[in-house]
């Protein structure tokens, strides 16, 4: 907020901003200096600063051209009907006034937008051109060659420029004294040392105090459970130690700057030290985080007592020589020293990360020879009794910190012996470099998946208001929070290996790039970006939201209160749903920038493949709309297809699920429903016949037959008085009369039980009356043995 208030007048009067034509013009202006500045450009820096020079002119270019395209479409659209004149003809003096004002309007923002467009390409070229070179120093950087550091020659040569060298040094020293005394005896000391006083205070006790906070909060009872409170600590440690460094440090320059004690000469040394606090900072914060030397059990990683112990004395060894190797060679590009002294002093910066990298090698495999042993005791205690069990800690990172550790030490070795010390020291400085990415990558990504599984969890606060809030099930939510990782860990990723790759060259190039990449790419005549992807799928999940709903609605609301079946509902609720989704991804597409004349051409290329390798499934997906709206079958019914046949329980748009007699499911495609017969057992009436058949001999009194059949009829529950259940004689032939009889329930899925109770009845009272019923005549052909005939 003091800063805000600092800076309110000076954002008050603000340049007002420039026209796109002023733009295109600052434009050309800036690439035409940068593209002459080339030819002189020595120093990495100068190429950083023509490179984001370059980036700043295609911005304007870009946001030009941006600007005076919906003017130019504006134009176009009121041109457009005023169309071309006939030749030969004459026009009234009123329209060819006003298209002759449009069309120099129209041209005017057309030259304005193609001097826009040849700035973006002439900024591109110029960056290519930076790059290029860039990468043509750096590479010439690396492979210069000098005396080896244990020859003479090079020690020689430093001896020759010391005290010219020297000189320059004090110059630079004297010129920061003079200017601190000169500060003091005109503002006094009451700035500096309140500059002193917060840099303390942030360093010591409100460092200690916001440490002591973290620890003593992730070791409460309401912290988030589970691995959340030791990445969350970590982080937090992390933050922490290097924020307060950082800002203890910049106040202490804020205050010399402010009373005039830092020389213009000496500012970008003085933000090299603020940098190299943070950096140096950062370094022990995060062995601190990750070791936890004096707390084994918030440990991150796979490390013993002894092992961090030393490691910690070796990130503290790395952080001071990374400090004082930063400020070194800031001293030595601000005294302008010789060039052999800086090659002198690459070579012992790189001696120094040489000696740290092998130490540090050392302890790890010692560390891995005890886990060795470990593992063998391990092996061994198993083999002698099998209720020990699980194998001793082993890292695999180890053995890969191991491997390349050691090419890169000796990689540095033979290139120090030859007098490559430029290289020596990229190599063992990228090393500590990676290492340090490497490690807070994997706190990042630890603790990215922890805060997003925790926050999403079922069982969080967070978690129970999205359910109960949107609707979604637990496992859906559950899902949502792993997806939400996996999103943030790819992030990380991506954000590492930019962040690696910085000291290899301009990281404007890089972050160029990218965001190219995020202006999107063209696919025909569509341009995906990745901002109107975002917002797709944002508008695709709010629609599927909304459906979801109004299904709900639908299902539990309105369709209970009308007087429509189940199965009718079923087929309102599914098609709802169906088009629901359509709606919905018609929206998302419009937002994502797709119109229906470019969908209309998406179509009608995959319609080919409809044709060939979607054809079934289209088929069923139309016949499943078509089941849904005549309804020749609905939820419920009984129906039988070829030799099965069951209940339908569900009708989705590509398949039917029919519950058959042994309580499993058939899932019949929709297209056989369609195109083949189908049986509906329950479709036109809701009563099922029961047909009773048997045969009698001519001998036996059909009167009393009927009659039993008829009371057992109307002795039964089930069977309906009406229609009255009725007795015919079917034939008489072969000596044998042929009853059939008829006999109605309520429904079709009773007859199989009704019909067997009535056997069970007759054929009870017919023996009880004597009545036989007709055997079939079985005939056996019996050979005499003895051969008479």
């Amino acid at each position: 907020m003091f800063l805000l208030l600092v800076a309110a007048p000076a954002l008050a009067q603000a340049p007002p901003e420039l026209t796109p034509e002023a733009q295109v013009t600052r434009a050309e202006a800036t690439l035409k200096s940068a593209r002459a500045s080339l030819e002189d450009a020595e120093t990495p820096d100068t190429l950083a600063t023509l490179s984001e020079r370059a980036k700043a002119a295609k911005d304007d270019a870009d946001a030009a051209a941006k600007a005076l395209q919906p003017q130019l479409d504006q134009l176009n659209e009121q041109l457009a009907p005023l169309g071309e004149v006939a030749e030969g003809s004459t026009e009234a003096r009123e329209i060819a006034v006003q298209r002759a004002s449009l069309t120099r309007q129209r041209n005017k923002l057309d030259g304005t937008i193609k001097r826009a467009e040849l700035a973006v390409v002439n900024a591109n070229q110029l960056a290519a051109d930076i790059e290029k070179l860039r990468a043509s120093q750096f590479s010439e950087e690396l492979g210069r060659k000098v005396a080896s550091p244990l020859s003479p020659a090079l020690w020689s040569q430093v001896a020759a420029t010391a005290p010219a060298d020297t000189t320059r040094v004090l110059a630079l020293y004297r010129l920061g004294t003079n200017a601190v005394r000169d500060a003091l005896k005109r503002e006094g000391w009451a700035l500096p040392l309140l500059g002193l006083g917060v840099a303390l205070l942030l360093f010591f006790p409100v460092r200690l105090w916001l440490r002591a906070l973290g620890r003593r909060y992730a070791a409460a009872e309401n912290a988030p459970q589970g691995r959340l409170r030791r990445t969350g600590l970590a982080v937090w440690l992390l933050l922490v130690g290097t924020a307060m460094p950082g800002l203890a440090a910049w106040a202490l320059i804020a205050s010399l700057d402010a009373v005039g004690a830092i020389p213009p000469r000496l500012q970008t040394l003085s933000n090299y030290f603020v940098g190299a606090t943070c950096f140096s900072a950062f370094i022990v914060a995060l062995s601190a985080c990750l070791l936890a030397p004096k707390r084994p059990s918030w440990r991150l990683l796979d490390l013993d007592d002894t092992a961090a112990r030393n490691l910690r004395k070796y990130a503290w060894s790395a952080a001071a020589v990374s400090w004082i190797s930063i400020m070194l060679a800031a001293v030595d590009r601000a005294a302008r020293t010789s060039e052999i002294n800086t090659i002198a002093l690459d070579g012992v910066i790189a001696l120094v990360y040489l000696c740290l990298i092998m130490a540090m090698l050392v302890t790890l495999s010692r560390l891995h020879r005890r886990q060795t042993a470990e593992a063998a005791e391990r092996a061994e205690a198993q083999a002698a009794d099998s209720r020990a069990r699980g194998p001793a800690q082993r890292s695999g990172w180890i053995v890969l910190t191991r491997v390349a550790g050691n090419v890169v030490v000796a990689a540095a070795i033979i290139a120090s012996l030859f007098g490559y010390l430029n290289f020596a020291k990229f190599v063992t400085s990228q090393l500590v470099w990676g290492g340090i990415v490497a490690l807070t990558t994997s706190l990042l990504l630890k603790f990215a998946d922890d805060l997003c599984t925790w926050m999403l969890h079922p069982d969080s606060r967070i978690g129970r208001t999205v359910v109960l809030t949107t609707g979604l099930s637990a496992a859906q939510v559950e899902q949502a929070g792993v997806l939400l990782s996996a999103f943030s860990r790819i992030a990380l990723v991506l954000m590492a290996l930019l962040i690696f790759t910085a000291p290899f060259g301009n990281v404007g190039s890089v972050l160029s790039s990218m965001q190219a990449l995020s202006d999107g790419f063209e696919i025909g005549s569509i341009k995906l970006q990745p901002g109107k992807v975002l917002l797709a799928i944002a508008v695709l999940l709010a629609g599927l939201a909304l459906m979801q709903a109004l299904q709900r609605w639908l299902v539990d609301t309105y369709l209970p209160k009308t007087e429509l079946d189940s199965g009718a509902q079923n087929s309102i609720s599914t098609v709802a749903r169906y088009l629901g989704i359509i709606l919905a991804v018609l929206w998302s597409l419009t937002a994502l920038g797709i119109g229906f004349g470019q969908l209309a051409l998406v179509v009608s290329a995959l319609s080919v493949g409809i044709g060939f390798g979607l054809q079934a499934i289209t088929q069923n997906f139309v016949s499943g709309l078509i089941l849904l709206a005549e309804r020749p079958v609905k939820i419920g019914d009984w129906v039988k297809i070829g030799d099965q046949e069951g209940d339908i329980r569900r009708i989705n748009v590509r398949s039917t699920e029919i519950t058959v007699g042994d309580k499993s499911t058939l899932i019949v495609p929709n297209s056989e429903l369609i195109t083949k017969t189908v049986r509906n057992m329950t479709m036109g009436s809701a009563q099922g016949r029961i047909q009773i058949q048997f045969t009698l001999p001519l001998n036996a009194d059909v009167a009393a037959v009927k009659q039993v059949l008829l009371d057992a009829y109307t002795a039964h529950s089930s069977v309906l008085s009406d229609p009255a259940p009725s007795v015919f004689i079917d034939s008489i032939a072969g000596g044998q009369v042929a009853i059939n009889s008829f006999a109605y329930v309520s429904s079709p899925r009773q007859v199989y039980g009704a019909r067997s109770d009535l056997f069970f009845s007759l054929l009870q009272e017919l023996a009880s009356r004597g009545i036989a019923l007709s055997a079939p005549t079985d005939i056996h052909l019996v050979r005499d043995p003895d051969g008479a005939v």
